[in-house]
This record gives structure tokens, C-alpha cells and sequence, in this order.
């Protein structure tokens, strides 16, 4: 009589489990061992009671095990995953920095422009004064001046095209790393799935 109702206990157990699948299955089954040991009318049967008490309570300290071996190993990954997270922060906050720099030196391209149609509007004032010579030579040191703020705006519009394009590479790479998070996240879903699956199967 007290056999059945440890079994009604155990059972109850089991469904407050769900499936069986887990640790919960496992002490239960423990538990179950333990009372057929208690109540094994035989040296035999008592031995073979043991032996499975024995099994059972490896099986968990596995569990356990491995358990705690994931879970250090998601907390590396988290402390990773956070690193790289503060290193993309850094890089988004530098590429802001070199583009407001590259902003700037566009409206000082832009001034320079300026400032050399006056010069022009200026030089052709200048070439109806009757001192011709000396107007030649503004004109040659006004004619380098605008030469070489021709390239720096050529350098600076350089610089810009640079720095859009480590900027997509940059978003680009966020991309994939975001998209690299969830594949890892599904696959140890999965993973812990099957293994649950293969456990569920062996103790059938």
C-alpha cells in the first residue's frame, strides 16, 4: 500500500516537470530508487537498486556540470560581446569626430572659393590701372594662391569621400555582428533543445 502512493508522489512530480525532461525527472527517479531499495526484498535486487541510485545521481552531477560550464562560458561571451560593443561605440564617436573635422574644412573650402572670386572680381580691377607690371605680378602670386587653394580643397574633399566610406564599412560591420549575435543565440537554443531531446530519448 505505501509503494503505491509513493508512486501517486512520484507521478504527481513528474507532471509538475512537463515532460520529464530535466533534473526534476532525474531526483525523482532518485527518489524512487531509493524507496525500491528501501523495500527490496532481495541482496540482489537491493544491489541493483543501488547500482541505478548510483547512475542516477552521476547523471546529475554531469547536468550540473555541464550546466555550469555554459554558463561561464556565456558570461565570457557576454564580457566579449561587451568589449566589442564599447570598441564599435568608440569607433562611431570617432568617425563623428573626423566628419564634423571633414564639415569644417568644407566651409572653409567654400570660403576660400569665395574669397577667390573676389580676387578675380579684384584682379580685373586691377588690370585697368596703368601700372601694368606690377598688376602682372598680384595676378602670378594671386594665380598660385588660387592653385593651391584648389588642392587643399581637392585634399579635403578627399578626406570626406575617405571617411563616408569607413563609416558604411563601419555600419556594415554592426550589421553583421548584430546578425552574428542572433545566429549564436538561435544555434545555443537549438543546441540546448537537442540535447534535451537525446536526454528525454536515452532515459526512455
Amino acid at each position: 500500500m505505501g509503494a503505491v502512493t509513493d508512486d501517486e508522489v512520484i507521478r504527481k512530480r513528474l507532471l509538475i516537470d512537463g515532460d520529464g525532461a530535466g533534473d526534476d525527472r532525474r531526483i525523482n527517479l532518485l527518489v524512487k530508487s531509493f524507496i525500491k531499495w528501501c523495500n527490496s526484498g532481495s541482496q540482489e535486487e537491493g544491489y541493483t537498486q543501488y547500482q541505478r541510485m548510483l547512475s542516477t545521481l552521476s547523471q546529475c552531477e554531469f547536468s550540473m556540470g555541464k550546466t555550469l560550464l555554459v554558463y561561464d562560458m556565456n558570461l565570457r561571451e557576454m564580457e566579449n560581446y561587451e568589449k566589442i560593443y564599447k570598441d564599435i561605440e568608440n569607433s562611431i564617436a570617432a568617425a563623428h569626430e573626423k566628419i564634423s573635422e571633414c564639415k569644417k574644412q568644407i566651409l572653409q573650402a567654400k570660403r576660400i572659393r569665395k574669397n577667390r572670386q573676389e580676387y578675380d572680381a579684384l584682379a580685373k580691377v586691377i588690370q585697368h590701372h596703368p601700372d601694368r607690371h606690377e598688376t602682372l605680378k598680384q595676378l602670378e602670386a594671386l594665380g598660385k594662391e588660387l592653385q593651391h587653394l584648389s588642392h587643399i580643397k581637392e585634399n579635403v574633399e578627399d578626406k570626406l569621400e575617405l571617411r563616408r566610406k569607413q563609416f558604411h564599412v563601419l555600419l556594415s560591420t554592426i550589421h553583421e555582428l548584430q546578425q552574428t549575435l542572433e545566429n549564436d543565440e538561435k544555434l545555443s537554443e537549438a543546441e540546448e533543445s537537442q540535447e534535451t531531446q537525446i536526454e528525454t530519448e536515452t532515459k526512455q
